[in-house]
């Protein structure tokens, strides 16, 4: 077995451990019955976006609970693989491969090695290895690491390049199998990767601009808003154009994990034993079968700067719906929307991340004038971090969504537009 990244032996310090009892080998029965077992899975999300999820599960006919951090689910493969296609506002989709109680590292290697370890990695993969320990006897996380490599090659054999990572940072893209061990009083939870890289990657905003939004928390942002397909949208202030863009992929019913150029995006579990590209082959085609030849309603976005729009264009072109949007350079008060009302839905800056704040005082003024001169008998929703800045828009808005961007406490406001 090969191996990189941080791997130490444990030090003075560790719990002193007891004698080691017989290894527990799984028999060939017990084998069987792991691999045909549903899967717990677990779709992790940004903090405020669980309902969402679990709705977007249902809509899959997938039944779902909202928990903390997520959405809890069990399935098939079949199900792991249209979640993983479809969902729009999660970044991951992890299974549980067991848990079990630890004080100790003989019963961590006791437990680890009798895991069902075959059914998420092949022999000869490479493996990552991420390991967080809060509150508990086993401490240590390189130390709790080795053990899980240890047992991991002896169900399996043989595995490749290990690497232990201490980083939650997901935004590169990963070839290695991501195993992730949680230890928290004392109780081991162990879990594989789904997605590989993270879901909000489309592929598509390679394009961007300053203070980007992700494509997650603009499709959440949709969702949470109440817009309808059916009716129009508008995006004022569309940056890179995400939103714009998810708009248009829920509007033509394409699943974010498709490709237009033919194919999906790579997910982890293409590499697992049980993988059928058959029936992977036959979700997609369903996928493709379920789009929407255009969208129904007109999707207007734009800028007043010219960069920003270049960049959206191209987004857009990625992502196979330029089509669909109309994309324009102007500022704000030139905005021309169309004659059927529908809904301005927007990100614009707030303080903590771009501009000074008697500007950002002046535009969201500005946008609140322009909206009740042009736009009366629409909806607003947009994404905020500042209750000081909604007040200067000047239209009653409710908190529908509470999440956070970049690690900034945001809100998705919404409210309906009345004549000035």
């Amino acid at each position: 077995m090969k191996t990189g990244g941080r791997r130490r032996r444990p030090t003075s310090g560790f719990i002193p451990e007891p004698a080691d009892k017989p290894s527990i080998k799984p028999s060939p029965r017990q084998k069987r019955l792991a691999k045909t077992a549903p899967l717990s899975l677990f779709a992790i999300t940004a903090p405020g976006l669980e309902q969402l999820a679990v709705a977007e599960l249902h809509e899959l006919g997938i039944a779902a609970r909202a928990v903390e951090g997520g959405a809890a689910f069990s399935g098939t493969l079949h199900d792991v693989g249209r979640a993983n296609l479809w969902l729009r506002t999660a970044s991951r989709v992890i299974a549980r491969i067991g848990e079990f109680h630890a004080r100790s590292f003989a019963e961590l290697e006791r437990h680890a090695k009798q895991q069902p370890w075959d059914r998420f990695l092949s022999r000869g993969a490479d493996v990552r290895l991420r390991v967080t320990c809060k509150k508990s006897r086993l401490y240590h996380s390189d130390a709790v690491a080795e053990r899980v490599a240890g047992a991991i090659d002896a169900r399996l054999g043989s595995v490749g390049a290990l690497t232990v990572d201490g980083s939650e940072d997901d935004e590169v893209s990963q070839t290695q199998a991501l195993i992730v061990v949680r230890v928290f009083r004392d109780v081991v939870t162990i879990s594989a990767d789904t997605s590989g890289d993270l879901l909000h990657m489309r592929g598509y905003r390679l394009a961007t601009v300053k203070a980007p939004l992700r494509e997650t928390l603009a499709a959440a942002l949709l969702r949470a808003s109440g817009w309808n397909p059916e009716l129009p949208l508008l995006d004022p202030m569309c940056g890179a154009g995400t939103i714009a863009i998810e708009a248009a992929l829920m509007a033509r019913r394409i699943a974010p994990g498709l490709r237009p150029e033919g194919g999906t995006r790579s997910f982890a579990f293409f590499n697992w034993p049980e993988f059928d590209t058959g029936k992977w082959d036959a979700i997609v085609a369903d996928a493709r079968g379920a789009m929407l030849p255009s969208a129904t309603a007109p999707i207007l976005a734009s800028d007043r700067d010219a960069g920003a729009i270049a960049a959206a264009i191209a987004n857009a072109e990625r992502a196979g719906v330029a089509s669909d949007i109309v994309f324009s350079g102007r500022a704000l008060s030139a905005i021309e929307p169309p004659s059927r009302p529908g809904w301005l839905i927007t990100n614009p800056p707030y303080g903590v991340r771009v501009g000074d704040r008697d500007r950002l005082r002046n535009l969201y003024a500005q946008l609140g004038n322009v909206a009740r001169r042009k736009l009366e008998g629409w909806n607003l929703a947009l994404l905020s971090a500042d209750e000081s800045l909604d007040r200067q828009v000047g239209i009653p808005l409710e908190t529908v969504l509470a999440t956070k961007n970049g690690g900034i406490p945001v809100r998705v406001l919404r409210g309906a537009i009345e004549g000035a």
